[in-house]
């Protein structure tokens, strides 16, 4: 037994997460849009204990909707659907700063964290599209641009929080008195990108900073992720790979003075689970054999930035620079897949159909457990962001199989420390900055009394 735990992030996508699930027949790609999908979704998910689940969100149509099940619910509310029919799993939506406005997302994270008693998160992304740009009437801003934006607006957002202390509130029917306006503050931000009056009308939620999520891997990104994040969903292909950005990541926050159990770090695995290696690798071939070429070759041009046709499908990934004003860290794990293990473009659009860049593992629940208690156990990850690649029933399995395999190890929970998604996380509730002030100065001030005192 072990006292470190793992933690488990349930990614919901859809069907599943097969770029081929809406062509299964264990799939019905008509609930794309059925609310009821996804309050079962997340019912099977906190029956397993896991800690929350995710929706990735953009803010375009992207790829080819002829031949995929495209185009989902805006996941703020959807999540607050699914807080409704839910008690303990975290609820993480993904949102842009770059085609929102600091005020806007602070109220809305604010308002899920209260309806949800305490399991908000946000998955923080700066928008790489072009199409997202265009959809806004804007240009794409520059890479180290859009992070710009993004700390301002992690600075605003925080501001924006912490103005309500947490005793504001008073709630004195006798006096008529609701709230203590000394401790709601103005967030009176004037800076580069923003300019914020505050304070929030909302007031401080259960957790008082909904949970903080990163998923970039580039440079700019790992700094940001140092600075701000609580957890990471991260792609990485091998233990090795996994390893590297695990220790890189962590060595980056003493800079910030933070410590290494302060942020959480969740590679995404995409497992097809059978009873038997057979039935799991049979599974995976019947998700092959449904994938449609012209898909993956529009899909895959847009990650690498190149044209590519069906001549290229039985050649090498042509030579492809890495830099981009795009998703750099996700084009560098394709080049570098294709590069490591020989790939012709047929099969890295086999390899990337099942994960987008995630990895695929096909086999039993043991099976399954022995790889995510390898990466656990050597440095590679705090938990997993699971990807099934069809849903419900890939979820189903992963509950019931792999998680029980999971406890009897002793690596996972056997029931809900907390009924906040920082409390399952094991991860502190901030104070307000003003709050944590207030009690500086009474330290200070009762230290200065002794002293005259004695």
């Amino acid at each position: 037994m072990t006292t470190r735990r793992l933690h488990l992030n349930a990614f919901l996508m859809g069907v599943g997460h097969h770029e081929a699930a809406w062509r299964h027949p264990r799939t019905e790609p008509a609930r794309l849009t059925d609310v009821r999908h996804y309050q079962e979704l997340a019912r099977i998910a906190e029956r397993g204990l896991l800690d929350s689940v995710f929706l990735a969100d953009g803010l375009a149509l992207q790829g080819d909707v002829r031949h995929n099940a495209i185009g989902g619910l805006e996941p703020l509310t959807l999540l607050s659907a699914l807080a409704a029919v839910t008690d303990h799993i975290g609820l993480i939506a993904t949102v842009s700063t770059t085609y929102n406005e600091p005020f806007h997302v602070a109220r809305t994270f604010a308002s899920l964290d209260h309806i949800s008693g305490g399991r908000a998160g946000w998955n923080i992304v700066t928008s790489a599209g072009e199409a997202e740009a265009r959809n806004f009437g804007r240009e794409r801003p520059a890479h180290a641009d859009r992070y710009a934006r993004a700390t301002e607006f992690l600075e605003v957002v925080t501001k924006l929080w912490d103005g309500w202390e947490d005793d504001a509130i008073v709630g004195d029917r006798r006096l008529g008195q609701y709230a203590d306006t000394g401790r709601i503050h103005p967030a009176d931000h004037h800076g580069t990108h923003f300019r914020v009056a505050g304070p929030l009308n909302t007031s401080r939620s259960p957790q008082g900073h909904p949970l903080l999520v990163q998923a970039g891997s580039s440079e700019d990104g790992k700094e940001f992720a140092a600075r701000f994040a609580e957890a990471v969903f991260t792609a990485q292909q091998t233990l090795a790979e996994g390893q590297e950005f695990y220790a890189d990541l962590k060595s980056r926050l003493a800079r910030y003075g933070r410590s290494p159990g302060e942020l959480l770090i969740l590679p995404g695995i995409s497992p097809i689970i059978g009873g038997t290696e057979e039935e799991a690798q049979r599974l995976a071939r019947e998700l092959e054999d449904l994938i449609i070429p012209a898909y993956g070759l529009a899909q895959l041009s847009h990650l690498v930035g190149i044209e590519l046709t069906e001549d290229d499908l039985d050649r090498p990934l042509p030579a492809i620079p890495v830099e981009t004003e795009g998703a750099q860290s996700r084009r560098k794990l394709i080049i570098d897949l294709a590069r490591r293990e020989g790939l012709t473009v047929r099969r890295l659009l086999g390899r990337l159909a099942g994960g987008r860049g995630h990895r695929v593992v096909a086999g039993t629940p043991e099976q399954i457990a022995d790889q995510i208690q390898s990466w656990f156990e050597n440095g590679a990850a705090d938990g997993f962001n699971i990807m099934p690649p069809t849903l419900p029933d890939g979820l189903t399995a992963f509950v019931e199989h792999v998680v029980p395999d999971l406890q009897v190890r002793g690596l996972f929970r056997t029931e809900y420390e907390s009924r906040t998604l920082r409390g399952n996380y094991g991860l502190p509730r901030p104070a307000s900055r003003y709050t944590a002030s207030r009690a500086a100065g009474a330290g200070q001030k009762a230290r200065v009394d002794v002293a005259v005192a004695s």
